[in-house]
């Protein structure tokens, strides 16, 4: 397999020539190109460029609208929507997001609804942001139904992740995490699938309930809950707080997030800012050092997300790059 390796500066110019190429406003094209970027940058290849061919195929059928302004209201003191019209997560996040903050100025913490989206691929990619602007932010959101209950075998609930991120005193992320509440990702499956490998045990089961390492026989079956019961507990609260809350579609009822045809994915994502001095002030810092202090005392210990290092440039498929490249004309 030929690699070639790619400037991020070159993988968001691409991304974002190729989804106005396929109908996406130029400002639309830019916020999600920068998604794409950091995905790729931090080695997160399922929320990368492995997503832009779907993106383009999808602004053309109208399973996302590439065309659309969102609509924020900030519908109480601490409450904020940003409604993306049937459009694209990151440029809904980011009309919403500086009203958001400007809440937390005044109460101190703020939930902020992004309501009826495309998938927005990376939750982590939003937390992550309200880091940077020195507010603890937790997100939540779901997706197409593939997960099963303990002890059942119909998938009802979807990956559903929760990220949380924590701000550093100096600016900047002191850790940060983006995990599905499934054993593992659907893409991860899917790739084994397309690679035909096997998957490891414990990952899903088949159409029948019993648990497989074939991926194939995982695609007809369902996923399974991480750690089981408690997972599972995870799973749902995410449901609620992404579909429930916001009032947007549960996972039972989105269809499959990368097919060419369909409806819109219709998705939300939910998030909580909290000012992190708002109760303890500085005792906030004093406690957050102490809990990093431990970790980082045992060699080989980390927390999540700290001192993460970006690739660039990126090293890329060559067959697969000229298949992004075509995208772009």
């Amino acid at each position: 397999m030929t690699k070639v390796n790619v400037p991020l500066d070159e993988i968001e110019a691409l991304a974002r020539a190729a989804l106005v190429a396929h109908g996406a406003k130029d400002w639309i094209a830019v916020e999600v190109a920068r998604a794409v970027r950091k995905a790729e940058a931090t080695g997160n290849v399922i929320c990368g460029l492995y997503y832009l061919e779907s993106y383009c195929v999808q602004l053309r059928s109208g399973r996302v609208r590439g065309d659309v302004e969102p609509v924020v209201l900030r519908d109480k003191p601490g409450a904020v929507e940003a409604d993306a019209k049937l459009g694209f997560a990151q440029p809904a996040f980011a009309r919403g997001l500086p009203v958001a903050l400007a809440a937390v100025r005044d109460t101190g913490c703020c939930a902020l609804a992004i309501r009826h989206t495309h998938t927005c691929t990376s939750l982590g990619y939003f937390t992550e942001q309200i880091a940077e602007a020195g507010l603890i932010g937790i997100g939540f959101t779901n997706a197409s139904a593939v997960v099963s209950p303990p002890g059942g075998h119909r998938a009802v609930l979807g990956t559903n992740p929760i990220a949380m991120a924590v701000p550093a005193r100096g600016g900047g992320v002191a850790f940060q995490f983006d995990q599905s509440t499934s054993a593992v990702a659907l893409g991860k499956i899917t790739m084994a699938a397309s690679a035909g490998e096997a998957i490891p045990p414990g990952w899903a089961v088949d159409a029948d309930g019993n648990p497989t390492t074939d991926a194939n026989a995982a695609l007809k079956g369902s996923l399974v809950s991480t750690g089981g019961y408690k997972g599972w507990g995870f799973g749902l609260m995410a449901e609620v707080m992404a579909a429930c809350v916001t009032g947007t579609v549960n996972s039972l009822d989105v269809k499959g997030l990368k097919a060419a045809d369909g409806p819109p994915h219709d998705l939300g994502q939910f998030y909580f800012l909290l000012d992190p001095e708002v109760f303890a002030g500085e005792m906030f810092w004093e406690r957050l050092a102490r809990l990093s202090d431990a970790v980082d005392d045992q060699d080989g210990a980390r927390l999540p997300g700290a001192n993460r290092k970006l690739q660039d440039p990126v090293a890329l498929d060559a067959e697969f790059w000229a298949k992004m490249q075509a995208l772009a004309g």
